[in-house]
């Protein structure tokens, strides 16, 4: 008598217990390997950036606070009324005044006399609020760093003091009617700021000693800022002082007061920072939107090698539900293991980032958030789950016979609703880490129109490749080689899609991150002016050049001065209280720097209108200018220089880059000759690193002001270094994820190829017609996939270049003949690696493979 089974041995294995087994046998048979690399670079890729970008930018903002003195200053031209500081007391904050202007200072008659003109910055007790200075009691001696002021009765000076006017620490300093002794050495000053007067060298001294200099009178030109600090966990009472002292300036009318935050920290290296970052997050993009090809191609390849395991189940009885919980189950282990892998490689690629952009902040990154990893893990659960399930899903959806006879089926409704929410939530994801949303809708968008473009195109040259290749003439490996092509359009089209859209992302890449590190460095050469000379008269013109020749400075910006009020537009008088904008209010209350020239500088570039040279009354006026004040072309400006009335009319705008180091202006009058208008010169150059042009031009024209840049152009040149090092590295990961995809593509032919091979050799094909035959299909396909994403790279370029990183871009025909030859090269070498087995084998060994695929 035969004993029931029992019900441990009856019960069928669970979904679980399928899918670990699964996902062991084909971990061991190397099947995931493709869809584990493609998810892990991808998540790697965007980690890396957005692990990064958390700890840079939390970096930057605890360092603004540092060079902004405080968590957030009132700057004035006045002296803050009381109650704002009594109000900023009450709410418990920490408090620090500064005064700062120019003024000169003078070595006393028994070290010589010289004199120069510094920077004066009276600062009070509590001073500074955020970060610590740098001192020295020597140029160039042991560093210490304080946050106090200088005592009373001394003054602290930047080493460009003591060189001017040839003295030491411990002599004395002259300061209008003080005599103060010098102190340390100013080696870092975190609050300095971007001012053009604070490229002079500073004086610092205690607030208590400032009415002895006698130097601030009622009309005196001076910047106060009075710093607030909140205490850990008092942010609210921050905010509570920032609004009300906001009401209070509009409120009051308190013209020249204006709040300054973390956004203004360092204008100076913004543009740079955003730029590179913005280029880091497109990278990262590429490198998703290739994984996310590469996860399709291979889940499709996947499923085709699966067909007999899925015939099997389903002849023995298996439900669909089964076999799809199966198969979603191990895709989530995949998932997890892959997205978590990536994760860890991106954690440990960001600390390269922060290696080679060590100095962009002043002390040790914050530590990095959890936000970075959650998200990488999302990208390649929504890779896997959206590119990489609805293949394998149909596999559980096709009638036995069908699978019997190894036919995947078209897509079914749920596999595409599965896609199409992968493809929604992946490009939503992506729209999030971009951080630009023109970056992302170019990126994103292009690679969608782009995918569909080379689909297309590709099946209109399939259909005419049967008709190109006349099969009486043309060689046997070329008509073998059109006929694989065109027996199988559908293989031909994704093939090609597939490596278009790979060799797409790589172009680009070339062509932005060439072109874009070319701005960067254009914008500060090497060879960028690192001084700048004012008031030099119109009789020391001659003199002033024929020194800079002799000291061997060949190359130099030249151009007239002018400084004048505007005090009409056409022939409205101008008043700040008809303009709602701090910023505009304050221009129309300060001198404009004007000029003028017969020629378009050659650093700026005209974005709307036209410059005719030596037109009579035509102006060229800055563009964020015109867009502040609301000017137009064909507006009639009138300026006051000296009491002399100046008018002109608007006849084209400039784009005009301030951070380039190069002389610029807000107007320019388009004319050589203006004799009628006083006006002073100014110069910009590269001083001769040997000579000691500075001493020489101050003993011979002793009324100049020459400003050294040189530490600003240092840190900026610098930084650019730092970031274009970064981008290259980056720059890797994007070319491995490519060669994944290349390497998908080509591998996704090759259960066919491999069946086809054994039986042409079988039927008596000799090997070296079938290694032409292979060649010939991959370069064909190559080169087809390298001009179609040579075109469509030149319209994503021009279009990433002029919304997203803002510089020229330069049309370049030669890029799709270029990428039809690298092309046709990395196809050939990818499948030559992907198929060198094929044609090795014995024809049985051969056979015998394809039949057990």
């Amino acid at each position: 008598m035969t004993s029931a089974p029992s019900p441990a041995a009856a019960r069928p294995a669970s979904a679980w217990t399928l899918a670990w087994r699964q996902a062991a046998r084909d971990f061991r048979a190397g099947e995931l390997r493709l869809l584990l690399v493609a998810v892990m670079l991808a998540v790697a890729a965007l980690s890396a950036v957005g692990f990064f970008a958390d700890r840079l930018n939390a970096g930057l903002a605890r360092d603004a606070r540092q060079m902004l003195g405080g968590d957030a200053i009132v700057a004035s031209d006045q002296p803050a009324p009381a109650d704002i500081a009594e109000r900023a007391r009450g709410l418990g904050l920490a408090l620090a005044q500064t005064a700062t202007f120019p003024s000169m200072g003078r070595a006393p008659d028994d070290k010589g006399g010289a004199s120069r003109l510094v920077a004066v910055k009276s600062v009070t007790s509590g001073y500074p609020l955020r970060g610590r200075l740098t001192l020295s009691d020597t140029p160039g001696g042991a560093q210490r760093s304080v946050a106090s002021a200088p005592a009373a009765g001394t003054v602290w000076v930047d080493a460009g003091v003591l060189d001017a006017l040839q003295l030491k620490v411990g002599d004395a300093l002259l300061l209008g009617d003080a005599r103060l002794r010098i102190a340390s050495v100013i080696v870092i000053e975190p609050d300095r700021g971007a001012g053009f007067i604070s490229f002079a060298p500073r004086v610092m001294l205690n607030e208590a000693d400032l009415p002895a200099t006698g130097l601030v009178q009622p009309a005196s030109r001076v910047t106060y800022r009075l710093a607030v600090a909140a205490p850990d966990g008092r942010e609210a009472a921050l905010r509570e002082f920032v609004g009300w002292t906001e009401a209070q300036v509009k409120a009051r009318q308190l013209r020249g007061m204006r709040i300054e935050s973390l956004e203004t920290g360092r204008p100076e290296m913004r543009q740079t920072l955003d730029r590179a970052q913005k280029f880091l997050n497109l990278v990262a993009l590429l490198a998703a939107l290739l994984a996310a090809v590469a996860v399709g191609i291979a889940a499709r390849d996947f499923a085709d090698r699966h067909l007999d395991d899925c015939a099997m189940l389903r002849v023995l009885g298996q439900p669909q539900r089964t076999i799809a919980a199966q198969y979603l189950l191990e895709f989530g282990i995949v998932g997890v293991l892959a997205s978590v892998a990536g994760v860890l490689l991106g954690f440990a690629v960001h600390y390269v980032f922060v290696w080679l952009l060590a100095g962009l902040v002043d002390s040790a990154l914050p530590a990095a958030s959890a936000w970075p990893a959650l998200f990488g893990i999302g990208v390649g659960f929504t890779l896997l789950m959206g590119f990489g399930l609805p293949p394998v899903l149909q596999l559980a959806q096709v009638p036995p016979l069908r699978v019997i006879r190894r036919d995947v089926g078209a897509l079914k409704p749920a596999s595409i609703a599965v896609l199409a929410a992968g493809a929604i939530g992946f490009a939503a994801l992506l729209l999030a880490v971009s951080s630009d949303l023109t970056l992302g809708l170019i990126a994103v968008g292009g690679f969608a129109g782009a995918i569909a473009v080379f689909a297309a195109l590709s099946w209109i040259a399939v259909q005419l490749l049967r008709r190109a290749v006349p099969e009486s003439r043309a060689p046997r490996w070329l008509v073998l080689a059109t006929r694989q092509i065109a027996a199988r359009p559908a293989f031909a089209v994704l093939q090609v899609s597939a490596l278009s859209v790979g060799l797409l992302a790589l172009m680009l890449l070339v062509l932005l991150r060439t072109d874009l590190i070319s701005s960067w460095r254009a914008a500060t050469p090497a060879d960028a002016p690192n001084r700048f000379v004012i008031n030099i008269q119109p009789e020391q013109a001659d003199a002033f050049q024929a020194r800079l020749k002799a000291a061997g400075v060949a190359r130099y910006d030249w151009f007239p001065m002018i400084r004048g009020r505007l005090v009409a537009v056409n022939g409205k008088p101008t008043s700040a209280d008809d303009l709602q904008e701090e910023r505009a209010k304050r221009l129309l209350d300060r001198e404009f720097n004007l000029s003028h020239d017969a020629t378009l500088p050659e650093h700026n570039t005209v974005t709307a209108g036209r410059w005719t040279p030596d037109e009579a009354g035509g102006l060229s006026v800055e563009e964020g200018l015109a867009e502040t004040l609301h000017l137009k072309l064909g507006d009639t400006l009138r300026f006051d220089i000296a009491g002399i009335a100046a008018e002109g009319r608007i006849t084209s705008l400039r784009k005009v880059d301030w951070s380039s180091m190069r002389v610029n202006f807000f107007v320019l009058f388009e004319k050589a000759e203006l004799p009628e208008l006083p006006a002073t010169q100014i110069a910009a150059y590269r001083s001769p690193p040997a000579a000691k042009l500075d001493r020489e031009l101050a003993r011979q024209f002793p009324n100049l002001t020459v400003i050294d840049v040189s530490a600003q152009l240092n840190q900026v040149q610098g930084v650019l270094d730092q970031v274009i090092q970064a981008v290259q590295f980056l720059f890797g990961f994007t070319l491995a994820t490519g060669l994944v995809v290349l390497l998908a593509a080509v591998g996704s032919t090759r259960e066919a190829r491999t069946r086809e091979f054994a039986l042409m050799r079988a039927l008596g094909a000799p090997g070296s017609l079938l290694a032409q035959v292979q060649r010939a299909e991959l370069l064909g396909v190559g080169a087809l996939a390298g001009f179609l994403a040579g075109a469509v790279a030149l319209v994503l370029a021009a279009l990433l270049a002029r919304f997203v990183f803002e510089f020229d871009w330069q049309i370049k025909p030669w890029v799709p003949v270029v990428g039809a030859a690298c092309g046709a090269l990395l196809a050939w070498s990818a499948g030559w690696w992907s198929l060198r087995g094929v044609l090795q084998r014995p024809v049985v060994q051969t056979l015998r493979e394809a039949q057990a695929e």
